[in-house]
């Protein structure tokens, strides 16, 4: 880099100088900003809220984990291994096996029922295979893909992947649903913007049907409205399992505000 050309120094100081301002625009609206974790905390100092739950929703490229680990794995298999040889073969064999898995997880949901039905399919298509001594051949064929990537093509992949989860995560720090015993606050924005629904005004409940998503400990809180013009919002939401226990309880419960009951403590009896 030439030092003394000006345009070598301002391409150099751009990234340092979007740092600095995004400082600023931070510090003059941290205070503005009704971040997920903001509200928990709110949450958790209010004395008359014992159970409270807030989520948001996961974009389904979040169930690509999978897949992003087999990437990264294989991105660090590559370096040992040029991409012409035989293990590199193997290696993206593997990876399209895991993705194309992922792939049906995304598309598809898939019950115990539908899971149990394509094992079936596969020991019989497996036992059809060797009664006509075909599983050899059918192996090889898939050779012929020759599925070949090296380390930097793997990373890419994973790289993306990852930038979608994130951005799944940056946007639910700003649109959220949070759930106490007496509303439902439907947060909308990076400031106040929000809906408060009362507790007769909407029902919930959790769907694990997808069974593959189960096992990655995922699962959909479903909100429907009592109001018919408005659409059931399905959250995609990690760690379903203690979720779901603690939106039993906190749908079982009701607030009751503590300067109220002190009220009706004091008053005198008749």
């Amino acid at each position: 880099m030439d030092w003394t050309n000006w345009k070598d120094l301002a391409i150099f100081a751009t990234p340092f100088v979007l740092v600095f301002l995004g400082g600023i625009v931070w510090l003059l609206l941290r205070k503005t900003l009704r971040t997920r974790h903001r509200m928990q905390r709110q949450l958790r100092d209010d004395p008359d809220i014992d159970e409270w739950l807030v989520v948001f929703n996961w974009s389904r490229k979040v169930l690509y984990v999978p897949t992003i680990i087999a990437s990264l794995a294989a991105a660090g298999l590559m370096v040992f291994f040029p991409t012409d040889s035989a293990p590199s073969s193997v290696i993206g064999g593997v990876w399209l096996a895991v993705f194309f898995c992922n792939l049906l997880v995304d598309e598809y949901e898939i019950s115990v029922k539908v899971l149990l039905i394509a094992v079936l399919s596969c020991m019989v298509l497996g036992l059809w295979l060797a009664a006509l001594d075909w599983v050899v051949p059918f192996l090889k064929w898939f050779r012929h893909l020759g599925i070949r990537m090296n380390a930097l093509g793997y990373l890419i992949i994973a790289v993306i992947f990852l930038l979608a989860v994130g951005v799944s995560w940056i946007r639910g720090l700003f649109y959220y649903v949070a759930i106490t015993p007496n509303c439902l606050n439907i947060q909308s924005g990076p400031t106040e913007t929000g809906e408060q629904i009362s507790r007769e005004e909407y029902s919930t409940r959790v769907d694990t049907g997808d069974f593959l998503e189960r096992l990655l400990s995922f699962g959909r809180i479903v909100v429907t409205f009592a109001d018919q013009r408005r659409q059931p919002m399905m959250l995609l939401v990690g760690r379903i399992a203690p979720k779901a226990k603690r939106l039993e309880s906190i749908r079982s419960k009701l607030a009751v505000d503590r300067k109220q009951t002190a009220a009706i403590g004091d008053a005198p009896a008749v």
